[in-house]
């Protein structure tokens, strides 16, 4: 992302009245639904404040729980291999998938291999990869991109569906835009893919230490069919996505359906503990991927990010979201959540981002692991101030000592608000044309209040 990155990509979308309609319309649906299902459970907040202390307990035992996730997958007729980077990560599945003498995966719906950008790099060796997820169909075939953590064509209505699987799909002439027929479209489409496929490989939910057990929870049951079928497993895993013990599931499988889809459990929910003979994948590979997590996991403050569930609840809720979309944020995690977790895992490239959400402290509210995004919004701004170059903000810098100047002294204060009435309203103040770009500066009051004290008493 460029240092104007979010900035220049929201003025765009926001001219975009189609996509403002998509979003508006289905991020109030799925607001609406997760409120009915919360407000069901007398002890939701027990339940994240259950959902909070795993996390936090996770994160601070991280390095443990991960040996001991190794040794229970491996236990279990797995094999474990460690990935730093991207780079890493994706050779070690590119291999894989080549020692197999595949040319094609089949894929479960993946965060995580988007980051890291598995699908071109199985591209560069020969190897497709079919997603089989519906919206990630939908984005694949358009050879588009994903702008929302569980809806990744979220900016797409039905006749914009229509149209692209008549293009993209045989035997599609006299497809209509009915939910059910474009879910059959794609059904027919993905069945001949799923009955060849020899390799599957996904990402994971959650891992357990305590069992070496995988979970993947979806909502079409195509996951299933890549976790099943396929001779080869391969999951591709975040660190951050393991859990202590087997027991954590019960409350992150109550937390994680409310909070995504706004459902009371998700229709499927795939756990799988290495090989067995006779009855799924002949070999499974499981993949821990850092890519940036270890340094994250160093910030104190910033390393809530890491407990993120990924539900998209504070999607859902920013204002700023529902308004400019995914695209904008210019990366696979957008939303409120995306502004404190891309920055961190790509410091330095997403420099903006930390300013891509209000501090209004709704995502906060439906957090179902009780993140606090505010708190490392200001905490991730505060940083990037503090690593610019000297004098790279001069005029901001002078501008911000001289207001503290006059609010650290109640004379001072009430003369700078005289002088304010008599100037009026400072549409593009010196050194804070930034600010007021984005927001007007309010008409000086022409009493303050402690003037208007005086006189009331």
């Amino acid at each position: 992302m460029s240092a104007q990155g979010f900035p220049r990509a929201a003025r765009e979308a926001l001219t975009d009245s189609q996509l403002r309609a998509n979003l508006g319309n289905a991020t109030r649906t799925i607001r609406a639904k997760r409120a009915g299902v919360v407000e069901e459970l007398p002890d939701w907040e027990a339940l994240r404040e259950a959902g909070r202390a795993i996390k936090e307990r996770t994160l601070l035992g991280l390095d443990g729980w991960l040996e001991q996730l190794e040794t229970s997958v491996t236990a279990a007729g797995g094999t474990v291999h460690w990935a730093r980077d991207a780079g890493e990560a994706n050779r070690i599945v590119s291999d894989l998938v080549a020692a197999e003498g595949a040319e094609e995966v089949v894929k479960v719906k993946s965060l995580a291999t988007d980051e890291i950008g598995l699908n071109g790099a199985l591209a560069e060796r020969g190897i497709a990869a079919i997603e089989t997820d519906l919206a990630e169909l939908i984005i694949q075939l358009g050879d588009d991109e994903q702008s929302h953590i569980l809806v990744p064509a979220i900016h797409r209505n039905r006749a914009e569906i229509r149209a692209l699987f008549r293009r993209a799909l045989a035997g599609t002439d006299d497809l209509t835009d009915e939910p059910a027929a474009l879910a059959e479209a794609a059904r027919r489409h993905l069945r001949e893919r799923f009955l060849r496929a020899r390799v599957g490989i996904s990402g994971a939910n959650f891992g357990v230490a305590e069992t070496g057990t995988i979970c993947v929870v979806e909502s079409e049951g195509n996951g299933r069919m890549c976790t099943t079928l396929p001779e080869t497993l391969i999951t591709v895993m975040g660190i951050e996505k393991v859990l202590p013990e087997w027991r954590d599931l019960e409350v992150m499988l109550q937390l994680l359906p409310r909070s995504s889809t706004g459902e009371r459990m998700n229709p499927y929910t795939s756990l799988w503990t290495g090989v067995r003979s006779g009855d799924g994948p002949r070999r499974f590979h499981l993949v821990l991927l850092d890519n940036g997590r270890t340094n994250v996991l160093a910030d104190e403050v910033g390393r809530q990010a890491l407990a993120c569930i990924r539900c998209s609840a504070c999607l859902n809720a920013c204002p700023v979201y529902s308004r400019v979309g995914g695209h904008a944020y210019e990366s696979i995690y957008p939303g409120p959540i995306g502004a404190i977790l891309t920055p961190q895992l790509r410091p330095g490239e997403a420099d903006t981002l930390p300013w891509a959400s209000s501090l209004c402290g709704a995502c906060y509210e439906v957090c179902p692991v009780k993140i606090d995004i505010p708190r490392v919004l200001v905490h991730l701004r505060g940083k990037v101030v503090r690593g610019r170059k000297r004098g790279e903000d001069a005029p901001e810098r002078a501008a911000m000592a001289l207001m503290g100047y006059a609010f650290d002294d109640p004379r001072r204060l009430r003369l700078a608000q005289r002088l304010a009435r008599l100037g009026g309203r400072v549409r593009r103040p010196p050194g804070l044309s930034g600010w007021t770009d984005a927001r007007e500066l309010p008409e000086p009051p022409q009493e303050s209040f402690r003037q208007w004290w005086a006189r009331r008493r």
